[in-house]
């Protein structure tokens, strides 16, 4: 057995449910998850047990988990129970994007003009509304994504070539700091973790993320790990970089009305200019060198742009719901910041809104 040794390893968490106790015990050196494909038939594919489940599998080909055996990311039974997870989760997620646009021009013309009402927006409401207790969950909630900040889509680079390659690469290299590791995208949100009193290791917020949140990352994952599937991590990558310049302006008022800290502001106002220039490039160089190479990969582009966002929604509402009812959008609530700044008022409500804008 080779555990792993990258000291920023987080811990492995407890599971969920049957499917996500079995990858547990397996990545413990217990039970072999021979077997464990029949229930996932069973399970719901937004549930928290599923969404678990894949999320751990799929965090092998990343940093993997403290004291697990490395060798365990090319394991013949967990890739097989990986596999019947993914086909239970991509048939949701076809079902639920059925009758999207299959166009690119269709699926991304739409965000590309910013809403006059934005009352359904969740940036909106924190940038107006919001309190510092909320904006450390969305930030605890948001780092299982920001503290792996570009890397599934970096699995696309050698399934491209041409136009396409090269555009990507450069965004990538931007998302990567330029040569600079103190800028790297990832390092800048850790800074924002910092701001708010919250843990920056990567992963320390796993066990209190809800299954709304895995899939967001879990779709990425599977995107990005699948070769047939690059399309669909372009329509991914793409849609996150149209919509993030508006939402970021936004977060970055947000965190200066309440006083998060300069690091705190300063990640969003980075990606203000960083992906309002990113967005053009990726639509016309990336997709556009993407389509001139292979234009039967249309509307795969196109499920990418629909996933990403039926997967924010759901998101969205998650944390509506939550903060709209007086409690944690996350699975169990956080304590005040180690700096005692973002507690959170007993008798505060939230009126959470949509995710996108």
């Amino acid at each position: 057995m080779t555990a792993a040794t990258d000291a920023t390893a987080p811990a492995l968490v407890e599971g969920r449910g049957p499917l996500s106790r079995t990858v547990v015990d397996a990545l413990r050196g217990g039970r072999s998850p021979a077997g464990a494909t029949a229930a996932v038939l069973k399970a719901d594919p937004w549930g928290e047990d599923l969404q678990l489940a894949l999320y751990l599998l799929y965090e092998l080909h990343y940093r993997g988990f403290a004291g697990v055996d490395e060798a365990l990311e090319w394991c013949p039974d967990l890739l097989r129970l990986r596999r019947s997870l993914e086909d239970r989760f991509g048939h949701a997620l076809a079902a639920e994007t059925a009758g999207s646009p299959g166009t690119v021009a269709e699926a991304f013309g739409p965000l590309l003009v910013e809403p006059v009402d934005l009352g359904d927006s969740l940036s909106h409401y924190l940038e107006t509304e919001g309190e510092l207790w909320q904006l450390r969950e969305y930030a605890a909630l948001r780092s299982l994504y920001h503290l792996k900040e570009a890397d599934p889509h970096a699995w696309v680079i050698p399934r491209l070539r041409g136009r396409a390659k090269a555009a990507m690469v450069a965004i990538e290299y931007d998302e990567f700091g330029a040569g600079h590791a103190e800028r790297i995208h990832a390092r800048l949100f850790a800074d924002l973790m910092d701001d708010l009193g919250l843990d920056t290791a990567y992963g320390s917020y796993l066990d209190r993320a809800p299954a709304p949140l895995l899939a967001t990352v879990n779709l990425m994952s599977l995107l990005g790990l699948h070769r047939s599937l690059r399309g669909a991590l372009v329509g991914h990558f793409a849609c996150v970089e149209v919509t993030s310049s508006p939402g970021s302006r936004r977060l970055a008022k947000a965190m200066h009305r309440c006083g998060a800290g300069p690091a705190a502001e300063h990640f969003y106002a980075e990606h203000v200019e960083a992906d309002a220039v990113h967005e053009q490039v990726v639509r016309r160089e990336v997709i556009g060198g993407l389509l001139s190479d292979e234009p039967d990969l249309e509307p795969d582009i196109a499920f990418g742009c629909a996933a990403t966002l039926l997967l924010e929604d759901r998101l969205a509402a998650h944390i509506r719901h939550a903060w709209s009812s007086g409690r944690s959008a996350l699975r169990t609530p956080l304590g005040p910041s180690r700096a005692g700044r973002g507690r959170r008022p007993p008798d505060t409500h939230g009126h959470g809104r949509g995710e996108r804008w």
